[in-house]
């Protein structure tokens, strides 16, 4: 089988892994800012449902998404464990922060690019481009994430913009 992110040879990348039901996924850990305890969010009204809302990290404002809801699932509920993943993505060149509503933080784990299959060409929970491929760990898997794909801020908005005209999103 093709390896996702080339030649056996090359370094293991770290992955920080959370999770979301009984699914075990994972993003690069050079994207990840910091990671806070999920509580309470300011909800902004007519958002899709997969915007949790916003909250206040040292003076900015920072979208939370709910992943679940985000993957077509039913939205989280709150837990002892339940986490904020913020990390950095880019809107037409600029940095932005946005918050990951998760079930609970794992650990970081160090995958080789030969044990990182492609996504799968069947149905599944999620869409095919939202993965970057299937890490091998152990006896386990691990979904990696696409986050450019999977959180792709223009795309977000053009569903809340929808949302606000009164279209499924």
């Amino acid at each position: 089988m093709t390896s996702v992110a080339g030649e056996a040879g090359e370094r293991p990348l770290q992955y920080l892994t959370f999770w979301l039901g009984e699914e075990v996924f994972g993003m690069d850990i050079r994207t990840v800012r910091e990671i806070i305890q999920a509580g309470p969010t300011t909800a902004l009204p007519l958002m899709p449902a997969f915007v949790r809302g916003v909250i206040n990290l040292r003076g900015s404002v920072v979208p939370v998404v709910d992943l679940n809801a985000r993957f077509g699932r039913p939205p989280s509920t709150l837990g002892k464990k339940s986490c904020v993943v913020v990390f950095d993505s880019l809107r037409d060149g600029e940095r932005v922060e946005l918050g990951l509503l998760v079930d609970a933080v794992s650990e970081v784990i160090r995958i080789a690019p030969a044990d990182i299959e492609p996504p799968p060409d069947f149905g599944g929970t999620l869409r095919r481009d939202f993965i970057r491929g299937i890490g091998k760990v152990g006896a386990r898997f691990v979904v990696l994430l696409e986050p450019d794909r999977a959180l792709d801020l223009r795309e977000m908005a053009e569903l809340c913009e929808r949302a606000q005209d009164g279209q499924p999103a």
